[in-house]
């Protein structure tokens, strides 16, 4: 991802728009908004994947295609470490998320 504009001070460019929504449609998915608060809110930002199949009732493979998603929309990256595989928030990623939503409230 690269730096946005904040939306009250600069128009997105469609192509822009388009990876954008894609990113806030990965958020509307309810599990995929609780595996990033899951990972942000876990000690050193890193999460097995161990854990966050646990935290859910679903299949593994259900799990993991929601973790691809959240990968291909740069949200997430993924280390192997044996038989395991553990995942990390992009920080620059929920950074332009952040200042691109920076709209002055206007009362």
């Amino acid at each position: 991802m690269r730096c946005s504009p904040q939306l009250a001070r600069e128009p997105l460019d469609a192509e822009r728009a388009a990876a954008l929504a894609q990113v806030f449609k990965a958020l509307g998915d309810p599990v995929r908004l609780r595996i990033v608060s899951i990972v942000a809110s876990h000690d050193g930002g890193e999460v097995c994947v161990c854990d966050i199949t646990g935290a859910f009732e679903l299949s593994q493979p259900t799990i993991s295609h929601h973790l691809k998603v959240l990968k291909e929309v740069g949200l997430l990256t993924s280390e192997r470490r044996a038989s395991w595989v553990y995942y990390r928030l992009v920080p620059e990623a929920l950074g332009e998320l952040s200042a691109l939503l920076d709209v002055p409230v206007v009362a």
